[in-house]
């Protein structure tokens, strides 16, 4: 999850990402930004995303991305 929580604080630190659940619905994260996060995602984790898996409710929060990346891993 930290290493989550930084990549988000990369793109905008000005946002407290611990508590906010509300990333897209908000327009906090924009395209370039879900983009640089699936880069980021898929170096860090070792894991490929599917265009299936980029959806609102898996980037609404850190909660909601680590919860994808936990279920990528293990596939």
């Amino acid at each position: 999850m930290e290493i989550i929580i930084e990549i988000l604080s990369g793109l905008h630190p000005e946002v407290d990402f611990e508590t906010m659940d509300t990333l897209i619905d908000n327009k906090i994260l924009d395209s370039f930004d879900i983009v640089s996060i699936v880069s980021d995602i898929s170096d860090e984790f070792d894991i490929t995303i599917p265009v299936e898996e980029i959806v609102p409710k898996n980037f609404n929060s850190a909660k909601a991305l680590y919860a994808m990346v936990e279920r990528l891993s293990e596939e």
